[in-house]
């Protein structure tokens, strides 16, 4: 049986990556600091990625086993990007890593986005875009540092939606915990633009899905891609698909967009539409997502809802 191994794994995508490579048939080991159980039957290793000595033991572990891809969804910056080609690069011939399509500049975007030629951010705007900054100097990272017969495919989504996840989509009320609630209660929600900037979500598993169907497939070596759902839409509707699954009725109120960006600048990548295509997977022969945002939104909720006990 062929063995991937996941940086991360009982998280919200990397859990989902997991579940996939599982129903693939894949053997599969991870790296976690071991807080949160187990999302399926793994071979479990300890270790908090930013603590390099224990990373290196979990190294020693593995050496000598050979894994169809390295998968990591936990990587954040160069030196995370550095750790895995010194420590786990030697295992594999195929990295697959989880990016952003904040890595974009969003002043500058194309509707569609395309991966090719177009501009990125150029920093990390005092520490207010640190994430997407820390991304792209990842992504650099591995496209300068690989070594000869690593093959490395790069994944960037926009909004990941789907279990263990809270609610919520840019702008104004992303990953708020309180979401289900606040509609339950009847509040009106804050929308920036009143919910007209176009979001085009992704289903977590869909995702795991797509970057599972990489492993090994030659047509992804070397490539990026934009991760989206089949649907774009206003994110007034995110938020109506919600209401209707709790059965209330959507308040909203606008919010000036200016005010909203001064007072939360670290959101300026959420205050542009953000619209992509998915021909490069289908060229790539990849799986494309395909879970309508109406399906996967609805039972997202109503099970967030029942864990919450609302």
């Amino acid at each position: 049986m062929k063995k991937v191994l996941v940086i991360g794994g009982s998280g919200h995508v990397s859990g989902a990556v997991v579940r996939a490579a599982l129903a693939a048939n894949y053997e599969v080991f991870t790296i976690t600091r071991g807080t949160r159980p187990a999302v399926g039957p793994v071979t479990e290793l300890y270790a908090d990625r930013h603590d390099e000595a224990a990373m290196q033991v979990v190294a020693q572990q593995l050496a000598g086993k050979e894994f169809a891809a390295v998968i990591d969804c936990i990587g954040f910056n160069a030196d995370d990007m550095r750790q895995d080609l010194e420590l786990f690069a030697p295992l594999t011939d195929h990295l697959l890593f989880i990016s952003t399509d904040w890595v974009y500049e969003p002043t500058l975007r194309r509707y569609p986005q395309p991966v090719k030629d177009s501009p990125y951010i150029t920093c990390d705007r005092n520490g207010a875009e640190a994430y997407g900054w820390g991304k792209l100097m990842a992504e650099n990272y591995l496209r300068e540092h690989a070594p000869k017969g690593l093959n490395y495919t790069v994944f960037r989504p926009c909004h990941i939606y789907g279990m263990p996840s809270e609610l919520g989509c840019f702008p104004g009320h992303c990953r708020d915990a309180e979401l289900i609630k606040r509609m339950l209660d009847g509040e009106t929600l804050k929308l920036v633009d009143n919910g007209r900037l176009l979001q085009q979500p992704i289903d977590c598993d869909d995702l795991a899905q797509t970057m599972i169907s990489a492993v090994g497939n030659s047509s992804s070596y070397g490539q990026v891609f934009n991760m989206a759902g089949p649907d774009i839409v206003e994110s007034r509707e995110y938020y109506a698909i919600i209401a209707g699954a709790l059965g209330v009725e959507l308040k909203t109120e606008d919010i000036d967009y200016q005010t909203y960006l001064e007072a939360n600048p670290g959101h300026r990548p959420f205050l542009f539409h953000r619209i992509y295509r998915q021909d490069d997977l289908k060229n790539a022969r990849l799986h494309v997502p395909s879970t309508a945002l109406k399906d996967g939104l609805r039972k997202h909720t109503l099970l967030l809802k029942q864990k919450k006990g609302l």
